[in-house]
């Protein structure tokens, strides 16, 4: 099938490279001409595991190339995804639409015989009722259906998600066009992945309503990770515990500085202003989106108590700046916050990731120092600070880290290393969760 990805930013790459190797013909469009032109070279504009490979493989194949013009691929297609940005609108936190209400009125010049178009990017409730109001206004004599088709993706394992999804929701109000998906899809058959055909209303709160679920599930286990530390409890064996409830089950509950990224803190404002508009507040996601902004800079605090109350002229080396490992996103990444905090608090910042650098030097200070690994990152500091887990930080040579550090403290906002282990090296050791006991909570124990 003929197939236009609207948008090639993470969704629409990932999302058009891998419809392209299940052997359908998939144009890439995008306004930003500088973008077109480097993927037309090779170059990946995001780091993606395996994405770089599967672009080249199947653009040397003819069957994924990229472009600037949308008119003539449109009017080609089967198909045609709106995989454009929408961020937090400024002032409410509700989804800018913009991006993708310009998309759909371009693409309905465009038209040519009939055309399913699929929103693909992550949109409130009612947007693709909008989208095909403005397709129908400019172009009436045009035949096409809208479907919301929202993406499931992690950051870091994109691809293995697309392939082997764990379901696909298709939103269709017509037949015709659930058919269209159907064999859009129909090479993944043979993984059994479940197709979910809704209301295409249905199909956008879904995507919402899946990510608040797991935003929830990050927020309620670091709340329990504040009072494992009050009452000398381990949060991971309680995140185990609970985990084993197959009615619970144990992803999304790995304590940490707060969930950032693309998707999470924007999807979870979104559906927040959504509820509130139509008059059913969601207090339970407005409690998430407070608290979890309120962990991240909690855990700047924490560095500091772990430096002795201060650190105010000490050098503290970040390792790791991107929300999550595997990707070079800075969007909302907790470091934001723990950076900005430490800096107030008067720290010179030296900072290491394997792929965000680039990413996090248009959004941090100036004045953060960018090593070259996380050897020369721990060089002469006070304190380091495991923020984002990568792999190259779970095995560091923890002597000869001791060795090159000015002090030996180790905040692990990961829960990355073993408690004991590292106090054996010597270390000043603080970590998330893992009971530390109060003087203030053994009293209320007694009394108990």
């Amino acid at each position: 099938m003929k197939i236009v990805m609207v948008g090639s930013g993470y969704v629409g790459l990932v999302s058009g490279a891998c419809f392209a190797d299940f052997g359908h013909d998939v144009v890439c469009v995008d306004k930003q001409a500088s973008k077109i032109e480097a993927l037309n070279r090779g170059e990946i504009p995001i780091f993606e595991p395996g994405l770089a490979d599967l672009v080249r493989s199947n653009a040397a194949a003819g069957r994924l190339s990229f472009t600037t013009d949308l008119a003539g691929p449109v009017a080609d297609a089967d198909a045609v995804f709106i995989a454009v940005g929408t961020p937090s609108r400024r002032g409410d936190g509700f989804a800018d639409l913009s991006y993708v209400y310009a998309a759909a009125r371009e693409i309905a010049q465009a038209l040519s015989g009939y055309t399913v178009i699929v929103t693909k990017s992550t949109v409130p409730v009612g947007t693709g009722d909008e989208v095909e109001r403005i397709v129908r206004e400019l172009r009436p004599d045009a035949e096409f259906a809208v479907v919301s088709n929202p993406e499931f993706l992690r950051e870091g394992a994109a691809i293995e998600d697309f392939k082997r999804p764990d379901r696909i929701v298709i939103g269709a109000e017509e037949e015709r066009a659930q058919n269209v998906m159907a064999d859009i899809y129909r090479p993944l058959y043979l993984n059994s992945a479940p197709i979910l055909n809704t209301s295409r209303r249905t199909a956008e709160l879904t995507k919402y309503a899946a990510n608040a679920f797991l935003a929830t599930k990050i927020t309620f286990i670091n709340e329990m990770a504040d009072l494992c530390e009050q009452v000398g409890a381990n949060v991971q064996d309680v995140a185990r515990g609970m985990g084993l409830d197959n009615r619970i089950g144990s992803k999304f509950l790995h304590a940490g500085p707060g969930y950032g990224g693309s998707c999470f803190p924007k999807d979870t404002l979104a559906l927040i202003k959504t509820a509130q508009d139509y008059g059913t507040p969601s207090r339970i996601v407005e409690a998430v989106a407070s608290v979890n902004d309120q962990r991240k800079r909690a855990m700047g605090r924490k560095v500091i108590a772990a430096c002795g109350g201060s650190v105010r002229g000490k050098t503290v080396a970040v390792l790791g700046l991107t929300f999550k490992p595997n990707t070079d996103d800075m969007r909302d990444a907790p470091s934001l916050a723990i950076v900005a905090a430490l800096q107030d608090g008067g720290a010179e910042i030296r900072a290491f990731d394997p792929e965000g650098m680039e990413q996090a030097k248009a959004a941090l200070p100036a004045e953060v120092r960018y090593c070259s690994d996380a050897y020369d990152c721990v060089t002469g500091a006070d304190a380091v600070v495991i923020v984002t887990e990568w792999n190259i930080f779970r095995a560091l040579d923890l002597g000869r880290v001791k060795n090159l550090m000015k002090e030996p403290v180790l905040v692990d906002l990961r829960n990355v290393y073993r408690a004991e282990q590292v106090r054996a090296q010597g270390f000043r050791y603080a970590d998330i969760g893992r009971g530390i006991v109060s003087p203030a909570s053994k009293t209320k124990d007694h009394a108990a």
